[in-house]
């Protein structure tokens, strides 16, 4: 019994990965060469843009030439700036909320 339920799990999961794969087999590919073109943007940009992120979320629901994630970066460094200045790892964060539950 127990077995037959987890090959039926099995199933029902490789379905649904085979459906994920063949819908984003369908997607468009975006022609990004213009915006490639000017300043390269690394680590302290990167951590400019972490830390304005939720600003440039609800902006960009309303303006279509305001991303979240700068597209011309330099890769890791920009990647790394924009986790630590967002918050990504919880460094800004995680003392402070310990220390309000030790106090209690």
């Amino acid at each position: 019994m127990k077995k037959a339920f987890l090959i039926k799990g099995l199933v029902i999961t490789l379905t649904l990965f085979i459906i994920l794969i063949a819908i984003t087999g369908c997607s468009n590919k975006e022609v990004v060469t213009a915006c490639l073109k000017g300043q390269t943007y690394g680590f302290w940009w990167g951590l400019w843009h972490g830390i304005i992120a939720p600003i440039d979320l609800v902006l960009m629901l309303f303006k279509d030439n305001i991303t979240v994630y700068a597209q011309n970066n330099n890769g890791a460094w920009y990647a790394f700036g924009f986790l630590i200045g967002s918050g990504g790892w919880g460094i800004l964060g995680g003392h402070g909320a310990s220390r309000s539950r030790r106090n209690n």
